[in-house]
């Protein structure tokens, strides 16, 4: 017998097994679940560490400073987490065909780990860094982080992380294939997001306004679900995407 969140999933695998374009959304909710900690609130890591560490200006003036905190954070723990079940749920739809493409707020980089190709990273990656002078890419998995600020080797300009500090605009390109995501997509999957950071949460609006269904999994309600989400699954974001692509993939899905 179905109970009210059966329903709901049931549904919800029926509006994406005739979509046409699937894309998902992703926030840092999705990732809780592999152990990283949200930026804000309590337990976030701002409660730990001062946020002006990622300040663009405050970098320039004192990159020292900002290096040694970006590598506690970021570099001696990220790299030591592993995707979840739902990150590599939407892989498996990707790889059925299924998924268009995820838009996510998240740097960690989990979703590629987990299998997925299409991955549209609005807030950068913790994959590379920059030279803010000249704009060499390196992978930061190749350095070890002992000897900071970090400085390019070919034209000796102060490296960052590869992710947008404050102060710092989305990158063009990447926004603009995820706001074409917004405008071809007529289902958007929304996980782990709270739709409080601008202006990547405008994107699932944007959507919305293009007749797009918007299906939430989240612990609570976000600032979506009572504007423009259509099916809401109140859940952990590892069970409501196990349950969800079960029920697409596992249940004789064909295109």
């Amino acid at each position: 017998m179905f109970d009210i969140l059966d329903s709901k999933i049931h549904k919800a695998g029926e509006i994406i097994k005739k979509a046409r374009h699937v894309t998902a959304f992703t926030g840092a909710g999705i990732s809780v679940e592999s152990g990283v900690p949200p930026f804000r609130g309590e337990g976030g890591i701002w409660e730990k560490y001062d946020p002006q560490v990622l300040d663009l200006s405050y970098f320039h003036k004192n990159p020292g400073k900002s290096w040694i905190t970006i590598r506690e954070i970021f570099y001696n723990f990220f790299g030591k987490i592993e995707p979840n079940d739902a990150h590599i749920g939407l892989a498996k739809l990707e790889e059925a065909g299924i998924l268009k493409a995820i838009i996510t707020q998240n740097i960690d980089g989990l979703h590629a780990r987990a299998g997925s190709k299409i991955v549209h990273e609005l807030h950068g990656t913790l994959e590379t860094l920059v030279c803010t002078k000249c704009g060499k890419k390196i992978k930061s998995r190749n350095l070890t982080f002992k000897a900071l600020p970090l400085y390019c080797d070919v034209c000796q300009g102060l490296i960052k992380p590869d992710f947008i500090f404050f102060g710092e605009a989305l990158p063009t390109a990447t926004h603009q294939k995820s706001q074409e995501e917004a405008e071809n997509a007529d289902v958007f999957i929304l996980i782990g997001t709270t739709g409080k950071v601008m202006p990547a949460a405008l994107l699932p609006h944007q959507a919305k306004s293009n007749n797009c269904k918007i299906i939430e999994i989240n612990t609570e309600p976000s600032d979506f679900t009572n504007s423009i989400t259509d099916i809401f699954l109140k859940g952990k974001a590892t069970e409501m995407t196990n349950r969800l692509v079960e029920k697409i993939v596992e249940d004789g899905w064909q295109k």
